[in-house]
């Protein structure tokens, strides 16, 4: 992360080792996330994303006060008003719904993606369902992005808000009608139930482990055979110069006369055939020059 650039090379692992657990965490445990990006903040506590990561995890544990005030500080950080629906539904976690339609109708929120200003739209229609108001919560979301023949990533939640507003107004057909439609937007999308599963092989490893053990063993069998077969060859050959050592001692002094002229006549017969290569040799380059010639 280049925010952590800022930080010495200890401080920048330790925050990041924390942050990252902190995402890990944020969806399985809340809480304990909660407390990694606490961790973090006390070494990188003049980061934005530090400080946001704080807002998020303590916003996904209730803790709605904790995440307003990181939210806010986050804003004074960055200058971005990105979290601006979570700090509208913080204000309506806090029993302040009118807080948060303030929040909802500022200028900032003209400065949000289209996501973020449904994401504030559905928090503005909830904090009117808080005060009573479920025809106004109705109104909060007749917005351009709800449109029923168009699926985006936001249409199955703001899909979903709706239907409920409509249902809590008392106009239960509508209702239906939009329950069913978010079906056919998450099919569309291919998420919620129509998303594909994650498919983890977790044998494959402990496969190769096997194969690696059984390897090793097979080695260790291979070796130990052929240091037996050497063994034996070894012993054999021990045999063999005994035994020819013995004939060698039987024959006396005619055996080695008689090998000694073998080997006389042998080194005769190489230096003659080498005298006979050696000339034929020595034309070559002779032979050729006058070729040339």
């Amino acid at each position: 992360m280049a925010q952590l650039r800022t930080l010495d090379g200890r401080n920048a692992e330790w925050v990041s080792k924390h942050l990252v657990m902190a995402g890990r965490l944020i969806d399985i445990n809340p809480e304990l996330a909660f407390e990694h990006a606490l961790a973090a903040s006390r070494r990188g506590g003049r980061i934005g994303a530090v400080r946001e990561a704080v807002g998020m995890t303590a916003y996904a544990a209730g803790h709605y006060d904790d995440a307003l005030r990181e939210f806010r500080t986050f804003r004074r950080i960055t200058g971005s008003s990105i979290h601006l629906p979570h700090m509208a539904d913080c204000e309506r976690g806090l029993g302040r719904p009118e807080k948060a339609l303030e929040l909802a109708r500022s200028e900032e929120r003209d400065m949000l993606d289209t996501a973020s200003k449904v994401e504030l739209a559905i928090v503005a229609s909830g904090a009117r369902a808080d005060m009573g108001d479920f025809a106004g919560a109705v109104e909060e979301l007749e917005i351009p992005q709800l449109d029923l023949n168009r699926a985006f990533s936001f249409s199955p939640r703001l899909f979903e808000a709706y239907a409920d507003a409509l249902s809590a107004a008392g106009r239960a057909d509508e209702a239906a009608k939009w329950y069913r439609q978010i079906g056919v937007a998450e099919s569309a999308l291919g998420v919620g139930e129509f998303s594909e599963p994650d498919i983890l092989d977790l044998g494959e490893d402990e496969e190769d482990e096997a194969d690696l053990y059984v390897g090793s063993d097979e080695d260790d069998e291979t070796q130990a055979d052929e240091s037996h077969a050497e063994e034996e060859s070894d012993a054999q050959a021990d045999e063999s110069a005994d035994e020819t050592g013995s004939r060698a001692d039987d024959e006396g002094p005619a055996a080695e006369e008689s090998a000694l002229a073998e080997d006389e006549i042998g080194v005769t017969e190489r230096d003659e055939s080498e005298l006979v290569g050696s000339d034929s040799e020595g034309e070559a380059p002779g032979t050729a020059g006058s070729d040339d010639a």
